[in-house]
């Protein structure tokens, strides 16, 4: 069966969302193998050229959330110093490859290979077992920032609520508002540049306040597809300290958030595509899905390998 073409932006800054499952049966990724693939991220991050926005480390697959860096915005010197900083000095700079290293610390399929092989690595030496331990291709779609953004990491944030493990999200230390609440951004591994103008605010802790109050809000609205925040719990956050604020309701379907090969509005849409639709041939056209309960927002389903 032929690859399913993948979305890719290479001209401008450009927010993805990641997700990854394993090939195996269960949930083999225990608490201490999140750890060590939350620390691949964080490695790997200082490495490439790449904003990460949010995340959510499960039992058998996890997402990301990142936002990569074109080439032309780099600078050689920016380069060396990431390399160096991450390499150290006992590993030489291979300045007669410049434009290659560049290629890769701005490529979206590297830095997430880069993931996904270390980790493999380690979890078979683990296991003392040899193959495959992710099923296939990671699954990424282009996400326009702004409301559109806020709303997927949402979606990300609730997963650990949906599968019922947890009674409040910042509980879960593996996913992005609990990095947010548990270590207050330890290393600045988050950014919470969202692009929603509404939220530009000079203090990052009234951002993430914000924030925590939009998943409360949208976590305690039933979308049809496993748990929901307990509405007491809500309550209880809402007596604590974050201003109750009108909030688009999330009654969408999951699936947009994971099977699209692009989201937001119209516009932006309309432009991704006729950016790669020659990925298919100038003959495809596509419809674009409204998503439901989140007014101007929509989908289009990825591109089909010819």
């Amino acid at each position: 069966m032929p690859r399913i073409a993948r979305f890719i932006r290479n001209d401008r800054q450009t927010v993805y969302h990641v997700i990854s499952r394993t090939a195996l049966p269960g949930l083999p990724i225990k608490d201490t193998d999140k750890d060590y693939l939350l620390g691949l991220i964080k490695r790997l991050s200082r490495l490439y050229f790449v904003d990460v926005l949010g995340f959510a480390v499960m039992g058998n697959h996890f997402h990301l959330v990142a936002r990569m860096h074109p080439e032309d915005e780099i600078s050689n010197s920016d380069i060396i110093k990431r390399w160096q900083d991450y390499y150290g000095d006992k590993v030489e700079m291979p300045t007669d490859r410049m434009a290659e290293v560049k290629k890769r610390l701005c490529s979206l399929g590297a830095y997430v290979k880069d993931i996904k092989q270390n980790f493999t690595r380690y979890y078979n030496k683990k296991h003392r077992r040899q193959g495959f331990f992710w099923g296939g291709r990671f699954k990424s779609m282009i996400v326009q920032e702004g409301s559109t953004l806020v709303n997927l990491l949402a979606y990300v944030d609730l997963n650990p609520i949906r599968a019922g493990i947890v009674k409040k999200p910042e509980n879960y230390r593996w996913s992005s508002l609990g990095y947010h609440t548990q270590t207050g951004n330890k290393d600045g591994l988050l950014d919470i540049d969202f692009g929603l103008k509404e939220w530009n605010e000079l203090d990052p802790k009234e951002i993430v306040r914000k924030y925590r109050q939009f998943v409360y809000e949208t976590g305690a609205v039933d979308a049809g597809k496993g748990k929901t925040i307990d509405q007491k719990v809500v309550e209880k956050a809402r007596k604590k300290g974050y201003k109750i604020s009108r909030t688009d309701r999330f009654r969408y379907r999951c699936r947009y958030f994971t099977d699209s090969g692009v989201i937001g509005g119209k516009d932006f849409v309309q432009e991704v595509f006729d950016q790669v639709k020659h990925l298919l041939g100038s003959k495809d056209e596509r419809k674009f899905t409204p998503v439901g309960g989140v007014e101007g927002l929509y989908s289009m389903k990825r591109l089909g390998a010819s």
